[in-house]
């Protein structure tokens, strides 16, 4: 069995995705977090049960990508297209994923609490089985998948709620 360095393994995926995957298959545990897979591009990789805590695929375009179990804690999916992939059963508390397209993608029982969805497309993707989707951040600019695919009680319509967060002393002159 070949032991990787983290940089070894992303060489692997860059220019070899079937080995990595055949490799993946005999671990017990992967760890990829704060890896900075920018750019890249990612088609039929298996990240399942793989830890990318803190991770970036920012800019990155993923097809068919599994993440089933994966830990996705903090990752960075700034304006990455990403297609079809499988985010069940992930931790993807926090991630930021502003600008990005993530369409026809499956968050069944990814528990989403903190992620960022400002301005990002996310029609035809699943999120009904999802858990804390209503701890999320949106915008007006967020594309929300058709109702059948949300949670029952979960409202698209974006609150302006930064005028709860005003102080009144906000509102009074100074006494300096």
């Amino acid at each position: 069995m070949i032991d990787y360095t983290k940089e070894e393994l992303v060489e692997l995926l860059r220019k070899h995705p079937e080995k990595f995957n055949e490799w993946k298959l005999d671990q017990e545990e992967v760890d990829l977090s704060e890896v900075d897979f920018s750019g890249m591009n990612f088609s039929e990789i298996d990240f399942s049960d793989v830890d990318l805590n803190s991770s970036s695929f920012a800019d990155c375009t993923l097809s068919f990508v599994k993440f089933n179990n994966a830990d996705l804690t903090s990752v960075d999916f700034t304006r990455a297209k990403v297609i079809e992939c499988d985010f069940s059963e992930s931790i993807v508390t926090g991630a930021d994923c502003s600008y990005a397209e993530m369409t026809y993608c499956n968050f069944t029982d990814a528990d989403l609490a903190g992620c960022i969805f400002s301005e990002s497309d996310l029609s035809n993707s699943d999120f009904s089985g999802s858990y804390n989707l209503d701890a999320c951040r949106f915008d007006e600019d967020t594309v929300w998948p058709d109702a059948e695919y949300l949670p029952d009680d979960f409202d698209t319509r974006y609150k302006d709620d930064l005028s709860s967060l005003k102080d009144e002393d906000d509102y009074s002159s100074s006494d300096y």
